[in-house]
Formats: C-alpha cells, structure tokens, sequence
C-alpha cells in the first residue's frame, strides 16, 4: 500500500464513539476526509453525527468499501484493533495511540509482515498523514497546511510536523503529503519507506525530513539518501542537548552508550548531501531556499 491518501480514499474510524476519536474524526470529516464509518462492537447499528458504526472493520468494509482505517482505541486495545483492520481488509492503517507496549509493536509489526504484505501500518504513537486539500487521517490540523506542493514531509516528532507545516505555509509553500511516522521504537512506516515513496512521486520535489535523539533510523536514511535519492533532502533532528541517558518524550527518543546522539546522525545526513538545519525554523529557511533556487514557487 502506497503512504499517499486522497480523496479516495475511505476511511474508517476504529474508536469513533470516543470522545478523541468522536473529536478527530468529525474534525477530518469537515476537512473533506472520506469519513465512511466506525467501530465499536458494543454499539453497532447507531451513527457518530451519521457516521454509521459497526461491529467490526470487515462488517465496515463490506459495507461502506473502506481502504484505511484510524484507529484511536487505548493502547491494552491496539494490538486486536490492528489485526480486526487488517483481517478486514483496509489496506491502511493509521495507529495514534501512544503507550503501545514495545512487545506487541514488535509483535503485530512480524504478523503484518507475514500474513498481511500488501497492508501499510504508520505509527503507533503518530500524528498521522495528511494530504493537504485532499485527506487528512489522524491529529494534524489542517489549517496549518498549504496545498498544493512541492514538498514532502517525514518526521518522527509530532510537534515539529506542525511547525514544519505551518512554517512552510507562512512562506506560500505548499506540501504534497506529510507522513508522521512517530517516535516508538517499532514504527509500521520507516524513514526510508517514506523517502522512497517521495523519490518516486512526481508531485513531490523536494523532502524535509525531521528526526529525533535515539536509534538508527536517521543514519540509515542518510545512507538510503545518499545512494537512492536524486531530489533535495532538508532535515533537522532534534535533541541536540539531550543528556545521554534521558527519554526526550518517548521510548524511542533515548541515547545509550554513546549511540543514537542528534550530532552523530546531522553528521551522517550532512555526509549525505542533506542540508542540515540547527533548528526547526532554519530548516524551514533552508527548504525555502532549495524551493526558490530550482523555481518552484
């Protein structure tokens, strides 16, 4: 399944008679989202503002013809909701939930691989995507998007995907898709799954790809930009002055034993060929450079 979401796609809403997901979902319905349906086995055959809720994602898909689904259930509940979406055949899965116990991230992210190839997970603990003018599934405001591109967003730290966004659109530029791809340490979508989907759009022109203390995936996506990408990579990785040791906000977001540092991984994305920003606001600055520079707005 493709990271890209548009105004085909139809999405249902896995927690829809929350109060969030009652609140997130209406909000992307009026954003011109896909809205077709929810779930909740307890409540089946009643509606969300006329959003029609049912037992579970395959009744939904049978019904509505669903291909994505957001799922906005507590996390003791994560690991059924993933497989009930991807038995019931949504190709998309978009997970908000945070606190996800790293053992059944590791183990629902092996069975999707295994039984489910052609189903996409982004998250758990993510912002969602977001499609400017077209589709938005998950937490992101809307409003502080420009449609439109030539930009491609992918960020692992929810907050810095908006101000990425919003900064962008300050300077009337606009955004193909922006992927949050979340901090936990087994994310669904990787950097890499992202960076090639951009690579590989035509819309898409430039990426702006935002990281964070912790891990490896920031070394190994600049491996992947040096050797795959042809289009101009602007990054930023937060953490800078993180003590060794520390959680900055999540699981994912510690350095050990030296490794995972934000100048270990802005030297290897440098090293790349990646322009570098020292923080969010210069990163923008550097995207509206690369953005002006080859004319594209």
């Amino acid at each position: 399944m493709s990271i890209f979401v548009d105004e085909n796609t139809k999405v249902i809403y896995q927690g829809l008679t929350g109060s969030q997901g009652r609140f997130y979902g209406l909000r992307n319905r009026d954003y011109g989202t896909n809205v077709v349906g929810g779930t909740n086995p307890k409540k089946a055959g009643t509606d969300v503002d006329g959003i029609p809720i049912f037992a579970n994602v395959g009744e939904a898909v049978a019904a509505t013809g669903a291909n994505a689904s957001c799922i906005f259930i507590p996390a003791p509940g994560v690991r059924a909701a993933i497989m009930d979406a991807a038995e019931g055949g949504v190709e998309f899965i978009v997970c908000i939930t945070e606190g996800v116990p790293a053992h059944d991230e590791a183990w629902f992210y092996n069975e999707l691989k295994r039984d489910f190839p052609n189903v996409r997970l982004l998250g758990p603990n993510c912002p969602g995507i977001i499609s400017p003018g077209k589709c938005n599934i998950g937490i992101t405001a809307g409003e502080i998007a420009k449609p439109g591109g030539p930009v491609g967003i992918v960020s692992r730290s929810g907050t810095l995907t908006y101000q990425a966004l919003y900064e962008l659109k300050l300077q009337n530029i606009g955004v193909t898709t922006c992927v949050g791809i979340g901090g936990d340490p087994v994310p669904g979508t990787s950097f890499i799954d992202c960076l090639a989907a951009f690579e590989a759009d035509p819309d898409t022109k430039a990426v702006m790809m935002i990281g964070e203390i912790g891990g490896s995936a920031e070394e190994e996506a600049a491996e992947f930009i040096k050797n795959n990408m042809s289009k101009p990579v602007v990054s930023y990785v937060a953490g800078v002055t993180a003590p060794p040791g520390k959680k900055m906000g999540h699981a994912g977001a510690i350095v050990s034993g030296g490794k995972g540092t934000a100048a270990a991984k802005m030297e290897a994305l440098a090293d790349a060929g990646v322009r570098v920003g020292k923080n969010p606001t210069e990163a923008g600055e550097l995207m509206v450079e690369v953005v002006r520079e080859h004319g594209w707005a």
